[in-house]
């Protein structure tokens, strides 16, 4: 595959997963733990914490759109980025081994966050390799 195809796809599939965080953080700052459809009504403190995630969550997915144009210079970004989701994977994770299996969607979302991201930042670190040796050899 050639560096301008690397490259599209690469900014192709970071835009379309960034539509999961972006989506899901702000469904979660508007309409809070609700949205899960849950039988309790949650606390206070639980509805403030959730919506605070969210906001982070939207968060995460606009810092991956900030790195889709010039995807290959945006190294530290896209990195930091991830490492936030693979740390949120892991907590996924330990609720999944401490407490349980989850609906489908979160089990969706742990495998984004252990599996799809990780190989997304190689890619991208794979992608930034190849812009500085090209641009040493001209």
């Amino acid at each position: 595959m050639t560096y301008a195809i690397s490259k599209r796809l690469l900014q192709c599939i970071v835009s379309l997963l960034g539509l999961v965080p972006v989506t899901v953080g702000l469904y979660g700052v508007i309409f809070g733990p609700d949205f899960l459809q849950g039988t309790l009504t949650p606390s206070v403190d639980l509805d403030s914490h959730f919506r605070y995630l969210s906001g982070i969550f939207l968060a995460v997915g606009l810092a991956f759109y900030a790195c889709v144009s010039g995807i290959e210079r945006k190294t530290l970004l896209f990195r930091f980025t991830a490492g936030v989701v693979v740390l949120g994977g892991l907590a996924r994770l330990a609720s999944l081994l401490l407490v349980g299996v989850p609906s489908a969607g979160h089990v969706m979302g742990l495998g984004l966050e252990l599996v799809v991201v990780p190989l997304l930042a190689f890619w991208q670190g794979r992608l930034a390799g190849a812009y500085v040796a090209l641009a040493h050899s001209k």
